[in-house]
C-alpha cells in the first residue's frame, strides 16, 4: 500500500491541477475564518492602526481591482508557463516535460493567483449596502490587500524561477538528485529482508527443478510502475509461497507478459493469483518510484539531443555525462540487493532480479557513445568519467563493464576520423583508464591495456 500511496503522489506532484486546487481550497476555508472574524463582536480590536478603513463602495472597488488583477496575473502565468514547457520539450526533449510539470515552484505560483482571486470573490460577496450600518469586512480586506502583496512577490520569484528552471544545469542536478535517491532505494531492497549470497545453495529454486509452476500475467499493456513491497510478501507468506518475479519496474508489460511465478501451484488459487496482479502497479508512464534507469535515461535523452546535428550542442552533452558519472559512481560505492528476499521468519519468499552496475552503464554510455563519436570532448569526457569511477568501484565485475565500455568508446573515437593530435589525446587518457581500473583485477587491466597498445 506504500508503494501504491508513493506512485500516486508521484502522478499528483506531475499534475499542474493539484497544488493550485488545494490552495483555493484553503483560500475558501481562509475568507470564512476571516469574515467571521469580522462579523464576531469584540473579537478583533476596532481600532487597530494597520486594519484597512473604508466605505462599502470602497470595499469593493479594492476587492474588485485586486480579484481582477489576480486572474489576469494568473493568466498570464500560465502562458509563461506553456512558452516554457514548448521551449524545454524542444531543447530537451518531450520526455523532460513533467521534470517542468511537477515543479513545486510553478504549481504555486499559479495556485497564490488562483487563490488570491477566489479569496477575493468571496469577501466580496459579504460587502453590504453603501450606507454607514452595514456590514464592512475590514480585517478580511487587509488580509485580501496582504495577499495582492504577497502575490506580487511570488510574481518576481516566478520570473527568476523560470529562467533559472531553464538552465541545463539545474535541470540535469534536479534529475541526478532523483538518480541518487533511486539508487539508495535500489529495488527489491524494500522487500523483506536479503540472504546472504553464501547460503543460496540452501535453496532450491523450482523453476529451475522442473517445478509445475502457477504463472501469474497482466490483463493490460503498460509500464511497469511499482511493485507492492510490502504486500507481495505479506500474501507470499500468508499462503507458504515463493515467488519468482519475472518482470521488475521500468519494463512494458504487454497484454498477458508474465510478472511472476509461484510455487506450489495447490497454494496458488486464481483469487490469490489476481491479487497478486493487482500489486504491479503498470501505468502510461514510467516513474521514478522503483526505476533507477528512468531518471538515468532522462539524463542520456538529453546529451542525445544535445548532440543531434540541429541542437549541436556538445557543452550540454559533457553536463550530462559529468552527473552520468557521478550516479554510476554512487551504485559503484554501495551493496547490490540480494535476488533472494526471505519473510520475517527467515524463510525464502521472493526472487526478484535487480538492477546491476553493468546494465546501468549500458545505458548510461551506449546511445552518448554512439551519438558523439565525432565530437571529440564528448568522448574524452566519457573516457574521464569511467576514469573516476574506476576508482570508486569495488567489484571486479564492475571493473570488467568499465573496461569495455573505455575500449568501446576508444575504438569509435579512432574510426571517427579526428586529427591525430587528437587521437594522441584520446590515448593518452585511455592509458590513465587502464591505470585506474587495474586494481587488483589482471583481467580488467588486460582489456584495457592491450587496446592501448593499439595505436594508430
Amino acid at each position: 500500500m506504500k508503494t501504491r500511496i508513493a506512485n500516486v503522489w508521484q502522478e499528483l506532484r506531475s499534475s499542474f491541477w493539484f497544488v493550485p486546487v488545494l490552495m483555493a481550497l484553503l483560500a475558501a476555508m481562509l475568507s470564512f475564518v476571516t469574515l467571521a472574524l469580522d462579523a464576531a463582536p469584540g473579537l478583533l480590536p476596532q481600532a487597530t492602526s494597520w486594519f484597512w478603513s473604508g466605505e462599502p463602495q470602497g470595499a469593493r472597488d479594492m476587492l474588485t481591482t485586486i480579484a481582477a488583477s489576480m486572474i489576469t496575473v494568473a493568466g498570464m502565468v500560465f502562458s509563461i508557463t506553456v512558452v516554457a514547457l514548448t521551449l524545454a520539450a524542444n531543447q530537451f526533449g518531450p520526455r523532460l516535460l513533467r521534470n517542468f510539470m511537477r515543479d513545486p515552484g510553478n504549481q504555486v505560483v499559479l495556485g497564490t493567483f488562483i487563490a488570491t482571486f477566489l479569496y477575493c470573490l468571496l469577501v466580496l460577496r459579504a460587502v453590504g449596502g453603501a450606507n454607514d450600518t452595514v456590514f464592512i469586512p475590514h480585517f478580511s480586506v487587509t488580509v485580501a490587500v496582504a495577499l495582492a502583496v504577497a502575490s506580487l512577490a511570488v510574481l518576481i520569484y516566478f520570473i527568476h524561477h523560470v529562467s533559472m528552471s531553464l538552465q541545463v544545469e539545474n535541470l540535469a542536478s534536479g534529475i541526478a538528485t532523483e538518480l541518487a535517491e533511486g539508487i539508495d532505494n535500489l529495488f527489491p531492497e524494500k522487500l523483506g529482508t536479503a540472504l546472504e549470497p553464501n547460503t543460496y545453495s540452501e535453496f532450491s529454486v523450482p523453476e529451475a527443478a522442473g517445478e509445475e509452476l502457477k504463472t501469474v500475467v497482466t490483463r493490460h499493456s503498460g509500464y511497469l510502475q511499482a511493485i507492492e513491497n510490502e504486500n507481495l510478501m505479506a500474501t507470499a507468506e500468508r499462503h507458504d509461497l515463493l515467488l519468482c518475479v519475472h518482470s521488475i519496474p521500468g519494463e512494458f508489460a504487454r497484454d498477458g507478459t508474465v510478472l511472476l511465478v509461484a510455487w506450489p501451484v495447490e497454494r496458488c488459487s486464481d483469487e490469490v493469483a489476481e491479487a497478486i496482479a493487482a500489486m504491479f502497479v503498470i501505468g502510461r508512464q514510467r516513474t521514478s518510484t522503483q526505476d533507477v534507469t528512468y531518471p538515468m535515461q532522462q539524463l542520456v535523452s538529453i546529451a542525445v539531443r544535445a548532440l543531434s546535428p540541429g541542437i549541436n550542442d556538445p557543452l550540454t552533452a559533457v553536463t550530462c555525462i559529468d552527473w552520468i558519472g557521478n550516479g554510476l559512481g554512487h551504485l559503484a560505492e554501495r551493496k547490490i540487493p540480494s535476488p533472494f528476499r526471505l519473510d520475517r521468519t527467515g524463510r525464502l519468499r521472493v526472487i526478484a532480479p535487480t538492477l546491476n552496475f553493468a546494465e546501468l552503464a549500458d545505458v548510461a554510455f551506449n546511445q552518448i557513445r554512439q551519438m558523439g563519436a565525432g565530437h571529440l570532448s564528448v568522448m574524452l569526457r566519457l573516457l574521464e568519467s569511467i576514469e573516476t569511477n574506476g576508482r570508486r568501484v569495488h567489484r571486479p565485475e564492475d571493473r570488467v563493464a568499465l573496461a569495455h565500455h573505455a575500449r568501446w568508446i576508444a575504438e569509435q573515437t579512432r574510426r571517427a576520423g579526428h586529427h591525430h593530435r587528437d587521437l594522441e589525446m584520446v590515448e593518452l587518457l585511455y592509458e590513465r583508464v587502464a591505470r585506474s581500473l587495474s586494481g587488483d583485477g589482471g583481467d580488467e587491466e588486460d582489456d584495457v591495456g592491450s587496446s592501448a597498445s593499439d595505436r594508430m
